[in-house]
């Protein structure tokens, strides 16, 4: 794919989002524990009380200023050239959760890292140019097609049986119910972001934008979906692995934008087969990274695993229920004894 001068900015902004973004998954972790140590009631389990935190808000500026370049990316570049970049985010945020968090990453965990990154990479490499666009009023028509209208209709669906159904049930077992929720939502700001963002573009270039309501509708689901993504995902967050969330959230997000890219701006239009099935098989690098990384023995002993991943795969049983809960805490971390007692070595004798 050649780079033209809007896309190869959009390229870099990307990049930096991914980076900024990574590091605040950790922080804002850092900054969930803190105030469950304090109060007692995790986020995971209705708590609020990490909005008292500093630590968690730190993390949240630094991902705010990771949004902010990613809005500003998708004003320069197509959602299947920027979106798939966030899988750098993984890399960053399993690396730091290794150093920080001492969420353990084998080396499975990290050739699974190095498959999303090489799938999204062969998606890049074969991501089509994108149609220039002069107004608000273009993407709004665009919006509002029976074909992506029948998408928002069924997005809504699925989120509000995720929210009413299975997040009281097994929402804090099975991790797909609140990064389904984050990712669903995702799709639809990623779509209300990029129209934003090109109004905004087109308004500094001097043809105000600001003067439609279009615009102004845009904005507003914008506010919306990014909101119910913010609280669902410290949801996710506080109940598991950062090592389970952030892969998982990457490929549902990621595969989820690019559905509603293809859908509302036509991106595989005029693309050659070869090009669609690269693009495919790409996902599947991806998609076999993140097996990898959700069949690592950190997930074992999470939650996760126990509620969502033996559930899919019956005939690999996890550890014995028992000695699960025993090794687990809510957040998937190693239960510490009292003693400086090394984690691997505890949970060689536990198991033996």
């Amino acid at each position: 794919m050649a780079f033209s001068k809007d896309n190869l900015k959009g390229f870099v902004l990307a990049l930096l989002s991914s980076f900024f973004i990574g590091s605040s998954f950790i922080i804002k972790k850092k900054g969930l524990r803190r105030a469950a140590a304090a109060s007692g009631v995790r986020a995971g389990v209705g708590g609020f009380t990490y909005l008292l935190e500093p630590l968690w808000w730190v993390g949240m500026a630094i991902m705010i200023v990771g949004e902010v370049a990613n809005f500003v990316a998708y004003a320069f570049a197509p959602a299947v050239l920027v979106t798939p970049l966030g899988a750098l985010s993984i890399i960053v945020s399993a690396v730091l959760a290794h150093f920080i968090l001492h969420e353990k990453l084998p080396q499975l965990g990290i050739l699974g890292c190095v498959m999303c990154i090489a799938g999204s990479i062969i998606i890049v490499i074969h991501a089509p140019q994108e149609s220039p666009i002069t107004s608000v009023q273009e993407i709004w028509s665009l919006a509002t097609q029976p074909a992506f209208l029948l998408y928002v209709a069924s997005v809504i669906v699925l989120v509000f049986i995720l929210i009413f159904h299975f997040a009281p049930r097994c929402g804090n077992t099975n991790a797909l119910v609140f990064i389904g929720i984050c990712s669903l939502m995702g799709s639809l700001s990623v779509m209300s972001v990029k129209a934003l963002g090109t109004s905004l573009k087109l308004t500094f270039e001097g043809k105000n934008q600001l003067l439609y309501p279009d615009t102004w509708f845009f904005m507003l689901v914008v506010a919306i979906c990014v909101i119910m993504q913010m609280n669902y995902l410290n949801k996710a967050l506080d109940t598991f692995n950062t090592a389970v969330v952030s892969p998982i959230y990457y490929v549902m997000f990621t595969s989820l934008t690019i559905l509603a890219s293809v859908i509302m701006f036509k991106d595989w239009d005029g693309q050659t087969a070869a090009s669609i099935i690269s693009e495919i098989c790409g996902f599947v690098v991806v998609l076999s990274g993140t097996i990898l990384l959700h069949t690592t023995k950190d997930f074992e002993r999470s939650p996760s695993f126990r509620g969502g991943y033996s559930s899919l795969t019956p005939g690999l049983s996890p550890i014995n229920p028992t000695l699960s809960t025993r090794l687990c805490s809510g957040n998937g971390e190693l239960l510490k004894h009292d003693q400086d007692v090394p984690s691997e070595d505890f949970c060689r004798q536990e198991m033996y």
